[in-house]
């Protein structure tokens, strides 16, 4: 998983702005999330990723699933939750996160990504997590199938307060 998430770090060099970037140095693992910093030209970014410890769905193929949570003290953005489904999300698919017993349904899709409709929703999706045990999240392919990923939150906690004290809140 470790190798696998790293670069997950990569990929998020390749979407950000910054011409240039450093490779991102892992903070620590906490059971199942490992935290990771790198520095690109607008300044910090920590992040937090996980894969699902199970997935679900009848699909012959699909691409790589994980979750990310990251903070950009620069940009003054933090708790911002991603989910990549490894598949195209059908248009207009409504995309649900159940923590406990609190279900997140303002939810948007592009192409294989979800994130929630603001800062006030990632806020919430992100205490739930601090709280909870797993995290399902239910999806529909652009094919129509319909999948259930299943996320620990073991160590969630750990490696938020990680990338909270690597990343802090600019004054």
């Amino acid at each position: 998983m470790k190798k696998f998430l790293f670069f997950i770090g990569l990929a998020f060099l390749g979407m950000s702005s910054a011409a240039q970037a450093a490779a991102p140095q892992m903070i620590g693992e906490y059971d199942d999330w490992i935290a990771y910093y790198y520095r690109d030209s607008a300044g910090p970014v920590c992040y937090m990723a996980s894969v699902p410890k199970k997935d679900e769905g009848k699909y012959t193929k699909r691409g790589d699933i994980y979750v990310v949570v990251t903070h950009r003290p620069k940009e003054n953005s933090y708790d911002v939750v991603n989910i990549n489904a490894g598949y195209t999300y059908k248009p207009d698919a409504k995309v649900t996160i159940k923590i406990g017993a609190k279900t997140f349904d303002r939810i948007f899709t592009s192409g294989d990504k979800a994130w929630s409709v603001s800062e006030k929703v990632d806020k919430e999706i992100v205490a739930a997590m601090k709280r909870g045990s797993r995290m399902i999240v239910h999806g529909t392919s652009s094919r129509g199938t319909k999948t259930k990923d299943t996320y620990s939150l073991a160590g969630f906690s750990s490696a938020y307060k990680a990338i909270s004290n690597k990343c802090k809140r600019q004054k």
